[in-house]
């Protein structure tokens, strides 16, 4: 209701309503229009179009987050334009960054116009970037950027390994690395780490590139949270022995697709970070073959994924897996692994302080990408997840077509 907005908009410093999908724009535009004062602006999954964003006339923004909308470079160029104090822009997943109609020229000038308005007018802490991002950028925006503290770029962005090592050679301020599906190499990442003493977490996700073990072959006494999904699928149980003990104290781990890790990584894993506090792991060869007795030697886990690792889990793993660590909130699985064909699941009584639980199931689908096999392979691909959520007095199941983890 649009009264209703007016009537309470006053004098706010902090709005987000990031996900909010029954604002409409025209709300939008009334809600923004009376925000005068706003330090932090979060809009991302909303119906925020160029309209709305041209209403705010406020100059004060610290933080500003408008992922996935349908804003254009010119409207948020505007918006930096007047909020020189900006330090967080996060601005992923905006398709219409750059109009699909315009000319290669004028794209170009567009994004560069917003990337050039970055490094005359701001001093930025963390920047969230996808589409019309490109490795070029760094050259107008590296005064932003010298103090920098989180940058993730992601789908549709290009930071490129010779924009990577120009980041290192701008900043050595960085405490958080996040590139997904990025062109990732060696030398850049080494010199990444080699530069960015205080890194507190580096996510590699999805990353194309030559990356191998000499990039990961430093000691890194701060880094606390590590993802490596689907970049180093020649990890070994030696391989993660050696991060043990260049990556002392993590405490977030992830590993997607090192499919030469066996039952022997658990135990690697949970004497080399007994701290650990989340623990995923995905297509990582046989690891869960005889069961997790392992695993559950890490106390302080809160969250805990396995799927596809080998079936080995028993019947009573969620059962046990709640009892045995305290501090276990959330546990996903994937029936491919359970040695019996299902898992029993908690009451009420029985959860501790499991609060949600996520079990996926998966399909067998011809791969048609095995020429060499002419009567077709078949591969397990996601069907359905089953998701389990406890409040304080009851369960709500639910049974989702997406994949959640």
């Amino acid at each position: 209701d649009k009264d209703n907005l007016k009537s309470s908009a006053v004098s706010l410093q902090m709005l987000h309503i990031g996900g909010c999908k029954g604002v409409t724009a025209a709300s939008l535009v009334v809600l923004l229009s009376t925000e005068y004062m706003l330090r932090s602006l979060c809009l991302r999954d909303t119906c925020l179009d160029d309209d709305a964003l041209y209403s705010f006339l406020g100059d004060s923004l610290e933080m500003l987050d408008v992922s996935n909308t349908m804003i254009s470079a010119v409207a948020l160029s505007h918006v930096v334009v007047n909020n020189a104090g900006l330090k967080h822009l996060e601005a992923k997943g905006c398709r219409n960054l750059i109009p699909h109609q315009s000319t290669p020229k004028s794209r170009s000038s567009l994004i560069g116009e917003l990337f050039s308005v970055l490094g005359k007018n701001c001093k930025l802490e963390g920047l969230a970037i996808g589409w019309g991002y490109s490795f070029s950028s760094l050259d107008v925006m590296a005064p932003a950027v010298r103090s920098l503290k989180s940058i993730n770029v992601g789908l549709g962005g290009s930071l490129n390994p010779e924009g990577l090592t120009l980041l290192s050679a701008l900043t050595t301020s960085l405490e958080c690395v996040t590139l997904v599906f990025q062109i990732i190499s060696d030398a850049a990442i080494m010199k990444l780490l080699e530069t960015q003493r205080n890194l507190q977490a580096l996510s590699l996700c999805y990353c194309m590139g030559d990356l191998s073990p000499l990039s990961l072959m430093y000691s890194m006494p701060t880094l606390r949270k590590l993802k490596l999904e689907r970049v180093t699928p020649w990890m070994t149980n030696d391989h993660l022995t050696r991060m043990t003990h260049d990556f002392p104290t993590i405490i977030e781990l992830s590993l997607v697709g090192c499919t030469h890790l066996n039952v022997d990584s658990q135990q690697i894993i949970s004497s080399g970070w007994p701290g650990l506090i989340s623990l995923r792991l995905e297509d990582c060869g046989s690891v869960t073959a005889d069961g997790v007795g392992f695993v559950l030697e890490c106390k302080a886990l809160e969250d805990l994924l396995l799927c596809h690792n080998g079936p080995g889990l028993q019947r009573r793993m969620i059962l046990d897996a709640a009892s045995e660590l305290p501090m276990l909130r959330s546990i996903s699985l994937d029936w491919c692994d359970a040695c019996q064909g299902d898992f029993d699941l908690p009451d009420f009584a029985d959860r501790c302080s499991l609060s949600n639980v996520k079990i996926s199931r998966c399909k067998l689908r011809k791969c048609t990408l095995d020429i060499g096999n002419l009567e077709g392979r078949k591969r397990p691909v996601h069907k359905e997840t089953l998701v389990l959520v406890w409040n304080s007095n009851s369960l709500q199941r639910t049974v989702v077509k997406e994949r959640i983890t």
